[in-house]
């Protein structure tokens, strides 16, 4: 499908003058808007840049090279309009210099090098066609022989009508070179630019492992107009724009055009496993020994894990991690703030780290739902694990959550079918994963985090199937006796040490992690890094069994099993 799209404004660079921006309307200096990559200081608007200014935007200088292979449609069809085809493209090649709508080829971001397909929106409003199918995949093909990432940059109106049929079949030629990528774990970035729509959009710009859109990109598969027409209804504000797609969960990120390069090349850091190491104190090692863990009543533990100044995930990820880029968005229905998950460096080694998000005051408690996440914030976890699983990255997971959101909308979108997703996912993980009880681990929607070969808690955590008070207002009616029942649940630190439930568990400082939240962060830190040097030689078969045969031993020994003659 092709939309239409206002063509950019070509601006001249033989002399100063001014524009009207179309964001806001007030007049741009042109030499100044060129300076600021086309970026309107006034309003933020980002006006279209050909590829080759993108290249040079993004790419270190001098470091790009064009694939030799030059792409060019023809008319096949012997299409016309109100021109014939080959005129249109005759005239768009002489306007532009390019062969067609996107150039492709090598280069490096902060020295890390990559392979790049640049499209142009003004070459026939970046439509694709053969030239620009053969382009992308043979780009893609060039990233996996090379086994370096493949950056792809779109700006298109979708598909080239001129070519019909012919157009339609690049979307399945470039989507299955993308699922190539994947199959061989080679990571691809796409960029949308504004704007990004039609079969572009419904193939390889969204197929990309990570998602970046530039701030306010149009991006869509019909245009606005046509659904407008289509359903008789007032589109909401911001509609098809990069900021309300992030909010929609199809986005890993929005970011404006001057932090795309710095982006970039964090994200190529992180996935080349050369994040930054990080500065962090020698903590404490882990306790095996359930009797080596201070007893304390159950009730008090529950009251410090739940105790708002704990450090949340947010607090220990700054703490523990040389880099961290968070990555957004379930790519079905929304972002999830209750859970938090990226790309991170932990002692210079790339994970994907994950985990509940609750909070230190009102507004963000309530901004994150108390750490309850709904079924978009474990579809969310799920991607980003498999993710980590396609590109061989550790997976570390920090739980801290009263349990799932037990609301209507929840339960209408799947609650319990994504939980259930979760843990078997995370069974099936060929990476080493590692889960730490940071505060609360509230049942299934804590599990559906913690299903790993290597489970720990801290001290003054708990880990529970139930709340004491929904269990007290089960049995006897009311919440009153949350403290004995909590006992009963044997939710402590030690008593699921000696349950098996957990592998280890973590000493907090006196006064608990919230009295030294640098301190705990030293001891969390030190716990992860032996677990996945521990872990790093073991291949995906061993990774697995060792997963299921720890949950597969776990209440054994209190089944009752045995001959039948006992």
């Amino acid at each position: 499908m092709t939309t239409v799209v206002e063509p950019a404004v070509v601006i001249p660079a033989d002399e100063p003058k001014w524009a009207k921006c179309r964001g806001c309307g007030k007049p741009n200096y042109l030499p100044r808007l060129r300076r600021d990559h086309g970026v309107c200081r006034e309003c933020g608007h980002h006006g279209r840049l050909t590829a080759r200014e993108r290249l040079d935007l993004l790419l270190d200088k001098g470091s790009f090279t064009q694939a030799p292979t030059r792409y060019r449609s023809l008319d096949v069809l012997g299409f016309r309009d109100s021109r014939p085809y080959d005129e249109r493209l005759r005239t768009s090649r002489e306007r532009t210099g390019l062969d067609d709508a996107v150039i492709h080829g090598t280069g490096e971001i902060a020295g890390r090098p990559v392979v790049v397909a640049v499209m142009d929106f003004g070459f026939m409003g970046g439509s694709m066609g053969a030239a620009v199918g053969e382009a992308v995949t043979a780009a893609a093909e060039t990233a996996l022989g090379k086994g370096v990432p493949l950056l792809v940059v779109t700006a298109s109106g979708g598909a080239r009508m001129q070519e019909g049929a012919i157009s339609l079949m690049q979307m399945a030629k470039t989507s299955q070179a993308f699922a190539r990528l994947r199959s061989q774990g080679v990571p691809s970035i796409c960029l949308l630019t504004d704007p990004t729509y039609g079969g572009v959009t419904a193939s390889f710009a969204t197929l990309g492992d990570i998602l970046i859109a530039e701030s306010g990109a149009a991006i869509g598969f019909a245009g606005p107009e046509v659904i407008a027409k289509a359903t008789g209804k007032r589109l909401p504000d911001g509609f098809q724009r990069a900021e309300y797609l992030l909010e929609h969960g199809m986005l890993d990120r929005v970011e404006p055009r001057a932090g795309v390069r710095a982006l970039l090349g964090r994200l190529l850091a992180l996935l080349a496993g050369d994040g930054a190491p990080g500065d962090v104190a020698e903590g404490t090692g882990v306790v095996t020994d359930p009797d080596a863990v201070p007893a304390k009543p159950a009730w008090d533990a529950v009251r410090t894990a739940r105790d708002l100044s704990r450090p949340t995930t947010v607090d220990y990820i700054g703490m523990i991690c040389g880099d961290f880029v968070e990555l957004h968005g379930d790519r079905l229905y929304a972002d999830d703030p209750s859970v938090v998950g990226g790309l991170a460096s932990i002692g210079g080694r790339t994970v994907m780290v994950i985990g509940h998000q609750k909070g230190h005051d009102t507004q963000e408690l309530v901004r994150r739902n108390f750490g309850m996440p709904q079924p978009e914030g474990y579809r969310k976890s799920l991607r980003l694990m498999r993710l980590a699983d396609r590109l061989g990255i550790p997976v570390v997971t920090l739980v801290d959550t009263q349990g799932a959101y037990p609301g209507l909308g929840a339960e209408e979108r799947g609650q319990a079918w994504a939980i259930a997703d979760s843990i078997l996912g995370m069974a099936e993980l060929g990476v080493p994963v590692v889960s730490v009880i940071i505060g609360e681990g509230g049942s299934g929607g804590a599990l559906a985090l913690a299903t790993a070969e290597r489970v720990f808690m801290l001290e003054n955590s708990c880990y529970s199937v139930i709340s004491p008070e929904s269990c007290s207002t089960i049995l006897f009616g009311d919440p009153s006796h949350a403290a004995p029942v909590a006992e009963s649940l044997r939710l402590t630190a030690p008593a699921l040490l000696w349950l098996g439930v957990v592998d280890a568990v973590l000493p907090e400082p006196s006064g608990g992690a919230q009295a030294a939240p640098a301190e705990m962060a030293a001891t969390l830190y030190r716990a992860i890094t032996e677990v996945l040097d521990e872990q790093r030689l073991m291949s995906p078969a061993e990774l697995r069994e060792q997963r299921f045969e720890r949950f597969r031993q776990i209440g054994m020994p209190w089944t009752g099993a045995g001959d039948e003659d006992d």
